[in-house]
């Protein structure tokens, strides 16, 4: 199988971002969404913990100059190879041109153009796929990472992601131990997989287990219904309609462990 481009999607229009999510999703054996944001703050740090092969960037999100703002950083970034940067813009002057070309854009479309659409977007995306993915690293660095690391770091967004699109806060502890606990059942179903995460992280089993649970509550509690149906599809025994920490982390197992 062809190795995916890992796309981030930094966007502030709700109507495009939900296009191309959806664009995204009917070749999911071309490319994977790591991430989607509005943020250039949130963007950046979602660069330093997946390394996004491509970046899909609005030039113009919601405070002004985020966009010129986070091709700045990204220059500063310490990471092994840049991610290529397709604009998106609703319009673009000669100067703004000038500038986002100076602060590393590798190409710009512009929404405005009879012809933008996502499928278009995509489509381009698939044509340099190729060249994409034989970028050279950036000059100087030497924290290349081993091809096991490289797995790793993929196969952690990948489960981020999913995480994020159920609502699981990233801030909560239990967002930390129910990755920690489907990448364990991945490699291996084993019992007693609190009591392992907790000794890895000093804390009892039952800490481990109600942090997990209280942050799949608490998703299941906030969430739009609509959302969680279209991205948790298993079925759900308990009483409550809320997953159990078991059948949470062995849906996410074996869903995932059909990618690696």
């Amino acid at each position: 199988m062809d190795e995916k481009l890992a796309l981030l999607l930094v966007e502030d229009d709700p109507q495009i971002c939900k296009e191309l999510i959806v664009e995204i999703s009917k070749d999911a054996e071309s490319f994977n969404l790591v991430g989607v944001t509005n943020n250039s703050g949130r963007a950046l740090q979602y660069v330093c913990d997946t390394h996004p092969d491509a970046v899909l960037l609005d030039l113009e999100l919601s405070e002004g100059s985020e966009g010129i703002e986070f091709l700045k950083r990204l220059k500063s970034v310490e990471i092994s190879r840049p991610p290529f940067v397709l604009i998106l813009a609703d319009s673009v002057d000669s100067l703004t041109n000038k500038v986002a070309r100076e602060y590393g854009a590798d190409y710009i479309m512009t929404k405005d153009s009879g012809s933008f659409s996502a499928q278009g977007v995509i489509d381009f995306l698939r044509i340099t796929k190729p060249i994409v993915l034989t970028r050279k690293p950036r000059d100087g660095y030497s924290g290349d990472m081993t091809a096991d690391e490289l797995q790793e770091k993929r196969l952690h967004r990948r489960i981020s992601n999913e995480l994020d699109k159920i609502g699981i806060s990233s801030k909560s502890v239990g967002y930390r131990y129910l990755i920690e606990a489907i990448k364990i059942i991945m490699k291996q179903p084993v019992q007693h997989v609190c009591n392992i995460i907790g000794k890895k992280y000093g804390k009892t089993e039952n800490s481990v287990e109600r942090a997990m649970q209280n942050a799949i509550n608490r998703a299941w509690k906030n969430v739009d219904p609509e959302d969680l149906l279209a991205n948790y599809t298993a079925r759900i025994k308990s009483s409550k309609g809320i997953p159990t920490i078991t059948e949470f982390i062995f849906y996410y197992a074996q869903k995932l462990n059909n990618e690696f």
